[in-house]
């Protein structure tokens, strides 16, 4: 179980964002630097107790309309051995010292405790609160070979305009994909294309309440998968 302490982190996560975001492939430039708020989003336990795991969501309103970003984030109380290019800085923490945050999705960890989350194997819990699940986040994965998704140890990760890609070891070579320029779900959204999702809530900064698609599995189509397992043979 994580706990979550009431004290300050400097610089904040907001600081340390704001510097790091433009510099993604998925940031869309307003021509100003960015404003950024807290809109949201939910945490995992890390079963060893060591790695602290957050899914944030933050709105940038430096533009004509305000865009929300997915930004995964790990907190280590020592570097992650060959994560360099995916460290967003240090901050002190008022209680444990100097962590290390990184952007989640380079983060073995993180990525483990996800697909787990997409098992039913782990229970998100709320951002701001300790031992506290949020039923507000729902996972599912309607795809083949779910007991043997695991994660590399070192997380294979590609970016994009919209989202972030990490191959999942597995049957077929099912696909992780983490949003992160989020878009709202309409109300009469038909069926996913992906095999799975994980659907979290955030508040835009009008105070309107917003769900979207926070993570997807796809798995391949079947010939697909039979020229994988050919391939290995």
């Amino acid at each position: 179980m994580a706990i979550i302490h009431k004290t300050t982190m400097s610089p904040g996560k907001l600081e340390l964002l704001a510097a790091w975001l433009p510099d993604r492939p998925w940031y869309l430039p307003t021509g100003a630097a960015p404003d950024l708020a807290r809109a949201g989003g939910f945490r995992l336990d890390d079963p060893a107790g060591e790695v602290g795991i957050e899914f944030m969501v933050v709105t940038d309103d430096s533009g004509e309309r305000p865009i929300a970003y997915h930004v995964p984030l790990t907190y280590r109380g020592a570097p992650l051995d060959g994560a360099d290019a995916a460290l967003i800085g240090t901050s002190e923490h008022g209680v444990l010292g100097t962590r290390w945050v990184y952007d989640g999705a380079h983060d073995p960890v993180l990525v483990g405790e996800l697909l787990a989350l997409f098992q039913g194997r782990a229970v998100p819990q709320r951002q701001s609160e300790s031992d506290t699940p949020d039923p507000s986040v729902t996972a599912r994965f309607d795809g083949p070979g779910l007991p043997a998704l695991l994660p590399a140890e070192r997380p294979e990760v590609s970016d994009s305009a919209r989202d972030t890609e990490v191959r999942v070891t597995g049957p077929g070579r099912t696909r992780l994909a983490v949003a992160r320029v989020l878009t709202p779900l309409a109300p009469d959204a038909g069926p996913a294309e992906a095999a799975g999702g994980v659907t979290a809530g955030w508040t835009a900064p009008d105070g309107a309440a917003h769900r979207g698609v926070f993570a997807s599995l796809y798995s391949p189509a079947p010939e697909d998968a039979s020229e994988d397992a050919h391939g290995d043979a």
